[in-house]
């Protein structure tokens, strides 16, 4: 009779927290059917995975098309530029999240530390500037700068070859244009977690001696690191959903092996080559993969007490 009347009490108390928070609810319905329509309904074309897609059979029914099994999936995995692909997607990914993370929670550190408030907003609208323009703007300036007899060629009068290099210096010249581009605004994140820091053990660390740096390293790291391993784990989450623009655009056929990551791979020897049931394929391991990642990344973020994602 216990256990009956505490599950009825729970259930009454969740049905009124509902009734309460009716009005939030009702403003979460758009954003759930966004989700539903644009999130999980095309969730049904990795049927095309398992099935002979082609231009002529695009427009048949699901259940009319030739199933082929993980014929597709054994396509991707033993072309020969798989491998090559795997590797520079990791290693792309890893250098951005690390250099990614680091650039944005220093910017964060310098820019709270600013105390004069005209300079700080002037600094932050301007830093966050380069995330809203496109990255063929940003890709023609890049290169300008960088290319063999551009700009920082010219006024140090050498030959750095850093985008036209065959090597895995280009991941570093890519991850680091990224990194001005986006630092800015992934610092927002941080710099909204750091204004929610009791200023009072500010002030005790002040009368306690505690110097800025001391403050910052005991206070405001500490503060700010339930965020950071939340976005941690989601940047985990999508290690291998490194968008292609940004090598497509950076790259030229002397990098090109170094560049093409598995999104790129997928339209290459998806859409390229007229076979769509190959480039869902590709797409749906890079899925499948980000899933198990975030998992085993959210699974030690616990073992480790620390915050998790779910």
């Amino acid at each position: 009779m216990k256990k009956k009347e505490a599950k009825t009490k729970k259930a009454k108390f969740s049905w009124n927290l509902m009734w309460k928070q009716r009005y939030l609810l009702m403003m979460s319905v758009p954003f759930v059917i966004w989700l539903i329509v644009f999130k999980y309904v095309p969730l049904w074309g990795w049927t095309m995975a398992f099935q002979e897609v082609k231009p002529n059979s695009f427009a048949l029914p699901i259940w009319e098309r030739k199933f082929v099994g993980f014929k597709n999936f054994a396509q991707a995995f033993s072309d020969r530029l798989f491998p090559q692909t795997l590797v520079n997607t990791i290693g792309i990914s890893i250098l951005g999240i690390v250099l990614g993370t680091v650039a944005a929670i220093f910017f964060a550190l310098v820019l709270n530390e600013i105390r004069f408030t005209r300079f700080k907003k002037v600094t932050q609208t301007v830093s966050y500037l380069p995330h809203f323009v496109s990255w063929v703007i940003i890709a023609s300036i890049a290169k300008m700068l960088l290319n063999d007899g551009g700009a920082l060629d010219t006024m140090l009068n050498t030959k750095l070859h850093l985008m036209s290099t065959n090597s895995a210096v280009f991941w570093i010249v890519v991850c680091m244009i990224n990194v001005w581009k986006e630092m800015g605004w992934d610092a927002i994140i941080y710099l909204s977690a750091m204004a929610g820091i009791d200023q009072g053990l500010y002030e005790a660390a002040k009368v306690d001696g505690a110097n800025r740096f001391a403050r910052i390293w005991h206070i405001t790291l500490p503060g700010i690191k339930p965020t950071a391993v939340v976005l941690l784990i989601m940047s985990i989450g999508g290690a291998l959903n490194v968008g292609m623009e940004r090598q497509m655009l950076l790259s030229n056929g002397i990098v090109q092996d170094h560049a093409m990551v598995l999104s790129w791979f997928a339209y290459v020897r998806g859409i390229g080559s007229n076979n769509y049931g190959l480039g869902t394929a590709i797409g749906m391991f890079q899925s499948v993969v980000g899933i198990i990642l975030l998992l085993i990344a959210n699974k030690v973020a616990g073992l480790l007490g620390e915050n998790k994602l779910i």
